[in-house]
C-alpha cells in the first residue's frame, strides 16, 4: 500500500508563512491561521511541506486505506489560498450561500484573499468541520 504523502512535520509554521512571496497573500494566510487557532483551539502545525493543518483525525476506508489528516486545513496555492474542510454536505452548501466570492473542489474550498469572504460564516464552517470530523473518525 502507498504511503500518504501529507503527514505531520516539524516544519515551521511561521517559516512557511514567511516564504509566501506575495505579500498581501502572506498577510491573508497569516491571518487565517490566527482565526482557525482562535475557533478551534488547536496549534496549527505543517502537513507535508506546504499545508498548515489543525488537530488530527484518523481515517480507514473500506479498501483499506488509511491514514491521518488534519482537521482543518489551508494551503497557499499558486492561484488560491486553499481550505480543506469537511462536514455535513447539506449543511456546508447553505453556509456557502453566505460565504462570500469562492470556488469549490472536491474538498476544497478556494479563495482568492480574505476581504472576499465571510469570515463569521469561515468561523462557522470551521467549528461545523471539526464537529464532523470528531465525530465520524477517531482524533487525536
Amino acid at each position: 500500500m502507498a504511503k500518504n504523502k501529507t503527514t505531520e512535520t516539524e516544519h515551521s509554521v511561521s517559516a512557511y508563512l514567511n516564504a509566501i512571496a506575495n505579500e498581501k497573500r502572506r498577510s491573508d494566510c497569516t491571518e487565517l491561521v490566527a482565526l482557525i487557532t482562535a475557533q478551534t483551539g488547536l496549534e496549527p502545525k505543517m502537513w507535508g511541506t506546504g499545508i498548515v493543518g489543525f488537530g488530527r483525525y484518523h481515517y480507514k476506508y473500506e479498501s483499506g486505506h488509511e491514514g491521518d489528516a488534519p482537521l482543518i486545513g489551508l494551503a497557499s496555492r499558486a492561484n488560491a489560498i486553499t481550505l480543506y474542510m469537511a462536514s455535513d454536505l447539506e449543511e456546508k452548501a447553505l453556509l456557502l450561500q453566505q460565504f462570500g466570492k469562492h470556488k469549490t473542489g472536491k474538498g476544497c474550498i478556494y479563495i482568492q484573499k480574505l476581504e472576499d469572504i465571510n469570515t463569521d460564516v469561515l468561523g462557522q464552517m470551521v467549528q461545523n468541520s471539526v464537529k464532523y470530523l470528531k465525530g465520524r473518525y477517531q482524533t487525536t
